[in-house]
């Protein structure tokens, strides 16, 4: 006769899993140290270590718009 058992579905977590898991938070947490730390730069700070300026929207103005968009009123 076979022998079954039936388990719970949770485990103990293995000495490697729980490692897996400590690096991971690790990585983490210097990521968010690091994502900190460059908000805190000023655009000539950022190009004086090479980092690539954020992708933010800029919005330029030709001379003269203000002028157009008044008259357009």
């Amino acid at each position: 006769m076979a022998h079954t058992e039936t388990h719970a579905g949770i485990s103990a977590p293995r000495p490697n899993s729980v490692a897996i898991i400590v690096a991971a938070l690790r990585k983490w947490q210097r990521s968010v140290a690091r994502r900190k730390a460059l908000a805190d730069l000023t655009p000539d700070q950022l190009r004086d270590i090479g980092h690539p300026q954020a992708n933010r929207p800029v919005l330029e103005i030709k001379a003269g718009l203000m002028t157009k968009l008044m008259s357009m009123r």
